[in-house]
This record gives structure tokens, sequence and C-alpha cells, in this order.
């Protein structure tokens, strides 16, 4: 059995993304291009309903690269207990309240047992100041918390 991975949106915009002039956002791209199918094929990958909800905004164009780039691409429901957890980790201040995406991405992949949550955002998810407070947070609640993760640390150096 494969394990399981939750793709948050940050990723499916570095996948599909205009190429930038941005050195750091030119990276993230170049990195998540070379891991995408090495991801596919070595893990059930996942998304949610709040990821197509977040990669359908924007650039007419742009929403149907990234949609199309997630076809056949299993979408997690969000249950109640992943709106309750999200809700709990904003009133923790563990995530900030102008930001309850990032908790809900964090608590669906909690609540569907993900192994990893793949993700870009550094500011909220990925920062190793608050993650480990956040996967004690969701313990506590009895949930089994994701390895939250960019590309670059679940695969390293694939060149």
């Amino acid at each position: 059995m494969k394990p399981k991975v939750y793709i948050e949106t940050s990723v499916v915009g570095y996948l599909t993304g205009r190429p930038s002039r941005d050195v750091v956002i030119v990276s993230r791209q170049e990195i998540t291009r070379e891991v995408w199918p090495l991801l596919v094929e070595q893990f059930d990958c996942y998304i949610s309903a709040l990821v197509r909800e977040e990669i359908e905004r924007g650039d007419p164009e742009a929403a149907r690269n990234r949609t199309t780039a997630l076809t056949g691409m299993a979408a997690l429901t969000i249950p109640n207990e992943a709106r309750d957890l999200a809700k709990a980790m904003i009133e923790s201040g563990l995530i900030p309240a102008r930001c309850p995406e990032d908790a809900l991405h964090l608590a669906i992949a909690a609540a569907h047992g993900m192994d990893y949550l793949l993700t870009w955002n550094f500011r909220h998810l990925n920062n190793v100041q608050i993650k480990v407070q956040l996967a004690g947070f969701i313990e506590d609640r009895g949930y089994e918390p994701p390895l939250v993760c960019s590309p670059e640390e679940l695969f390293g150096d694939v060149s």
C-alpha cells in the first residue's frame, strides 16, 4: 500500500504557474515539475473539495491548467470533524483567523488519515516554529497528524 499524500493548493500553483522572474518561485516551480511524476507514481495522491474550490479561482486559463493537472485525482470531502478541528486551530492562535483555509487543509488531511500534507506554504503550514505545535494539537484531539513538508523535502534532490 502506497503512502497517502494530501496535495495543498500551493503545490498545484507552482506546478502549473506561468514562468516567473523571481528566483525562489522559479526554483519551486522547477522542483515541483521534476517531482510530480514521482509523486503520482510513488504515492496515493489526494486533493480536497477546498483545493478544487481554490484552483478554480482567478484567471480562467490558469484555472483550467490547474484543474487539468489534477484530472483523475481523488477529492476528499470536508467532514464536520475537519471543520471543528480547523476552528479549534484558529481559536488556539496556532493559525491566524485571517487564514482559515490553511487550518482547514491541515484538518482535512488529519481527519482523512493522510500520511503527508504537501505544501509550499511556509508561513502557516510548513513553518518549523509552529508545525510541531500543530502536530501536538492535532494528536491531543485524537488524530494522527500528517507530516507537513514541501515537495523538495519529500523527495530531496532528484536531479
